[in-house]
């Protein structure tokens, strides 16, 4: 039997599935990995800094400016489109297997294809808020602004997302655990599982099926039932809902 047919019928004997997904799941809808060389050679080169610098709550406060020219050209991707992992988590939430997405990116892909229950423990950019007055504006504020977004009372408008040194949002962290430990079949897709706290979510699973599909290894991949080393829409896309 083959690993795709296997993952057929772990997710046709399964009722309460739940998908933990990463940058790979956004890769191949043409979102470059936040971690690839390339990234970090592009931050280095054109800002003199790293990824992890550049997007953390320090430099969001000391250079604000500079934050947001990295952000709008770097992590927002306004014309990219859904592929086929996010469609197919989309239809299996649909038939009633699929209870919940969690995800690491913060694209808004998954609502995009039509996914409901999308539980995004990096935010979204498509949520911004007015630091003073706490108004909310669409990605088109950001990405249309000079500079600094402003809000009409003034204040910063900050995109909706968790930057280095900031907390997770603990309701959304623990909506996840709760999905998480209730569920029959855990699927996680396009992560290496290197970033905490959101890897030591896989500690709270306790039921009966854990598939991994990573184009790499990870360090999990011993305790799965199945482990699939290809891209994540590739193996998808082969499967049939009932």
């Amino acid at each position: 039997m083959s690993k795709i047919q296997q993952l057929q019928e772990i997710i046709n004997s399964s009722d309460r599935i739940v998908f933990f997904g990463g940058a790979g799941v956004s890769t191949e809808s043409g979102i470059p990995d936040f971690r690839s060389e390339s990234g970090i050679f592009k931050s280095l080169k054109k800002y003199g800094d790293t990824p992890e610098n550049l997007i953390s709550h320090s430099y969001y406060l000391d250079h604000t400016e500079e934050f947001f020219e990295y952000y709008k050209d770097t992590l927002v991707f306004s014309d990219a489109e859904p592929n086929p992992a996010h469609l197919k988590l989309a239809e299996l939430e649909k038939a009633g297997k699929l209870k919940a997405v969690i995800t690491q990116n913060i694209d808004g892909l998954h609502q995009k294809a039509g996914s409901k229950n999308v539980l995004e423990l990096h935010g979204s950019i498509h949520r911004n808020y007015c630091q003073i007055c706490d108004k909310e504006y669409p990605l088109d504020h950001i990405m249309k602004s000079d500079g600094i977004p402003r809000c009409e009372c003034g204040g910063v408008v900050k995109p909706d997302v968790v930057l280095y040194e900031e907390p997770l949002n603990n309701a959304v962290l623990n909506l996840s655990v709760d999905y998480i430990s209730s569920c029959d079949t855990l699927i996680i897709g396009g992560t290496s599982l290197v970033v905490y706290p959101a890897a030591g979510l896989i500690n709270y699973f306790n039921g009966k099926n854990l598939v991994l599909i990573n184009k790499s290894e990870t360090a999990f991949d011993n305790l799965a039932n199945l482990v699939i080393n290809d891209s994540i829409g590739e193996v998808l896309s082969q499967i049939k809902v009932q």
